[in-house]
């Protein structure tokens, strides 16, 4: 039975995060060998693991936490803190919903564009690919979805932007193949708090169903920079945030990029 992901696909995936400069590298390491190490099916595993990278900035925040469990589901990890047990939910908040569908679709065929350019020379091709593409992109059907393969596959044999590719980025990677979206910060991309609230307010509905053992209960928002469908440049109405009731001990909204926070309780 084939994988749902690869080995090579989560080294694709920690590639990317590690040309983040504040990636920490040693405890991610760790705590993905023991997620390895677990039970769990390959899929969960794969999940468990990009998870714990978005808590990549958490980590920097509070170098004194030490995860325990972490394949537990009822929260999502639990830590030790201050002689304390903390268990810690993980949540990413979506600024973006109509790009959520997109940038799946994207990752889809971004794979099968590495696959086509890793077959033909994966010493010659490797390294980290930024695409940026131009605003007309169709992604409604197969024949399109296989020309921006193609489009893809021949601006990085040529080294320039071809087709429906409008900039190409390249930095250096010493395995594999790996194309991304290329980052572009909007002045004007607004993440509204209420999107936090509605967040917050749907974990408070399951919290009294996590696990009693733990003497603190942490809530972890996360915006995902590196996904389109998650960035954004501020919080807008920020002092709503200031005003949420929840049974959680603490909460907090970060993002993973530069690893700002915010503490919202």
């Amino acid at each position: 039975m084939k994988k749902a992901f690869s080995d090579e696909d989560l080294i694709k995936n920690l590639s990317l995060y590690y040309l983040n400069r504040h990636l920490k590298k040693k405890p991610i390491e760790k705590y993905h060998r023991k997620i390895d190490e677990s039970q769990l099916h390959d899929r969960e595993k794969y999940k468990k693991k990009a998870e714990i990278l978005l808590l990549n900035s958490f980590m920097h925040h509070f170098p004194e936490v030490k995860f325990e469990d972490l394949t537990c589901e009822s929260p999502d990890f639990i830590a030790k803190f201050n002689d304390k047990k903390i268990g810690i939910e993980l949540t990413e908040v979506i600024n973006h919903l109509e790009m959520k569908k997109v940038e799946s679709n994207l990752n889809k065929i971004f794979r099968q564009a590495e696959i086509l350019l890793e077959q033909e020379d994966t010493t010659k091709y490797r390294g980290v690919y930024f695409l940026e593409f131009h605003s007309n992109i169709r992604l409604d059907s197969p024949e399109n979805q296989q020309e921006i393969i193609l489009n893809i596959y021949k601006s990085i044999k040529k080294g320039k932007p071809a087709g429906n590719v409008k900039s190409i980025r390249k930095s250096f990677h010493r395995r594999n193949v790996f194309i991304t979206h290329e980052y572009n910060m909007n002045l004007f991309d607004e993440l509204c708090s209420e999107k936090i609230v509605e967040l917050i307010e749907k974990k408070n509905e399951k919290f009294p169903y996590y696990d009693t053992s733990v003497d603190e209960c942490w809530l972890v928002i996360v915006s995902d920079m590196n996904s389109i469908a998650s960035r954004y440049t501020f919080i807008q109405d920020k002092e709503h945030l200031q005003k949420v009731n929840s049974p959680f001990h603490k909460i907090f909204h970060l993002e993973n990029l530069c690893g700002n926070i915010t503490s919202i309780k």
